[in-house]
């Protein structure tokens, strides 16, 4: 832990910065999706660590007691629903557990699992990311007074995103086996989700859809493939 961190710790939520002192553990695979995530951690005065599996975020819950977890329901080694129910049975119980995905219709599989609320991709509100946690804190670690509501939004770096574009499109070039390619749709689906970006995701679906059919998908991985270029090539750094 460093000064700022030492700093950070002491202190106590303002009505300007509501989770001052608070320790976000972030749960999730894309690089772009956790800018997000940082950026507005940032904002609102909480310290953020990231895990990008399951394996990582149970190293982190090792090592120390984080205030709030967020949890990525799909991710490469496993279920973000199996550790949100290993988080609400653990005693003493972490304040605010919450799930997230870019599918908002994974909002019940959350709850059922034990977490307390849901964020759905791309969360780029500063008052609507704050409101879901202040929402399952305890009355002591509330802001003092009447709390600053803002619509302001945060606006990631596109190198993560660029990225998690790459780093897809690696693992597409593997020739991935069928549970690989339902992993690879899903989570460009989510990506281009966060980056605003429908044809990537119209595309993502479609392979997603047609595994879940049993339909020939080389039309797919060709699509997804060439579109996966293009968007390296735009987002290239100089």
């Amino acid at each position: 832990m460093d000064d700022f961190e030492d700093m950070m710790t002491g202190r106590s939520a303002t009505a300007a910065r509501p989770l001052l002192g608070l320790t976000v553990l972030v749960v999730e695979d894309s690089r772009f999706a956790s800018e997000a995530m940082r950026l507005l951690c940032l904002r609102s005065g909480a310290r953020i660590r990231r895990a990008d599996c399951l394996s990582s975020a149970h190293k982190h819950l090792r090592v120390y007691r984080p205030s709030v977890v967020v949890v990525d329901l799909g991710l490469p080694d496993g279920s973000g629903a199996d550790l949100i129910t290993e988080l609400a049975q653990a005693s003493p119980r972490i304040d605010a557990i919450l799930g997230i995905s870019g599918d908002a219709g994974r909002e019940a599989e959350a709850l059922a699992a034990g977490a307390d609320g849901f964020l759905t991709k791309p969360i780029e509100c500063l008052g609507v990311f704050q409101q879901a946690i202040l929402a399952h804190l305890p009355d002591a670690a509330q802001p003092p007074g009447p709390r600053v509501v803002t619509d302001d939004t945060i606006t990631p770096d596109p190198i993560a995103f660029r990225d998690d574009i790459a780093h897809v499109a690696d693992a597409l070039r593997t020739r991935p086996d069928g549970e690989m390619l339902d992993y690879i749709a899903q989570f460009t689906s989510g990506i281009a989700r966060s980056a605003h970006d429908g044809p990537l995701e119209e595309a993502a679906l479609a392979l997603a859809n047609d595994r879940a059919n049993g339909q020939p998908i080389r039309n797919d991985v060709q699509r997804l493939s060439g579109m996966f270029k293009e968007r390296l090539s735009e987002h290239k750094v100089v």
